[in-house]
């Protein structure tokens, strides 16, 4: 594709400018940072992943995923800004679930040991660790707002923090993986999703494409349940102290 053929693309960027300045949705501002911070991120990302991949050297890809990491967590931690140690527990979390994944992958012999399968690889994997993230710590704030009484109440009854925050933390564990496992569900059926769409768009074999498509589902699935349930039981404690009070919290 050429730069002319992309600039051509914009027309999408103008039908949602247009839509929104008639109605009057006040989305013009919005839609055009974004269109401008993509189009400047994409294009950076892009010739900076051309000399990682010439390279080849262990320290730019861990550099690379590093800043991934670091990006995604900038981004969660304001979701999580009522909750003691957010940042610190959105790291752990984020490199956890990296090196299991990427562990599994090269250890087994899944995939090879290069940047060109690492890095978009990881970059799918902190992506959607990152937004399962904030889907779990936008609900779990809102779940321990709301049921704070009921939590202070099994507290004085003699229940433990754990048990006091149980209902809470499942529901928003639960709440924050139903997305994924339901559009597992519909793959290939309403939708073809991008890297398999990405791959035969470029005259890779179908059959092939699924493959690779199937295994990036599986890592998210894994993603998505390991991010909610790492976060959940690192972010509870912190709601109490050391005598097993509940602090007062006020999500932000």
């Amino acid at each position: 594709m050429s730069y002319l053929t992309l600039s051509l693309t914009l027309i999408f960027v103008l039908i949602p400018i247009i839509l929104s300045k008639t109605l009057n949705l006040g989305l013009e501002k919005d839609t055009i940072i974004a269109t401008v911070r993509s189009i400047i991120q994409l294009l950076a990302v892009g010739y900076i992943l051309q000399y990682v991949f010439d390279a080849e050297h262990f320290i730019y890809l861990s550099l690379m995923i590093l800043l991934m990491i670091a990006a995604a967590t900038q981004n969660a931690r304001r979701k999580g800004a009522s909750i003691r140690g957010i940042t610190w527990k959105l790291i752990v979390t984020f490199i956890f679930v990296e090196v299991l994944t990427q562990g599994i992958l090269l250890g087994l012999g899944i995939i090879p040991p290069t940047p060109q399968f690492i890095i978009p690889i990881s970059g799918m994997v902190i992506g959607n660790s990152m937004v399962l993230g904030i889907l779990f710590l936008n609900r779990f704030t809102a779940e321990v707002e709301d049921h704070q009484d009921e939590t202070e109440l099994i507290l004085t009854l003699g229940g433990t923090p754990k048990q006091a925050i149980h209902r809470q933390l499942i529901n928003s564990i639960k709440a924050s993986t139903i997305p994924t496992i339901e559009s597992q569900k519909t793959i290939g059926l309403v939708q073809l999703p991008g890297m398999m769409s990405g791959q035969i768009i470029a005259g890779a074999d179908p059959v092939q494409a699924v493959q690779f498509q199937l295994l990036i589902l599986f890592i998210l699935l894994t993603t998505a349940v390991v991010t909610s349930i790492m976060l959940g039981f690192l972010s509870y404690p912190t709601l109490f102290n050391e005598r097993m009070q509940f602090l007062k919290f006020e999500s932000k």
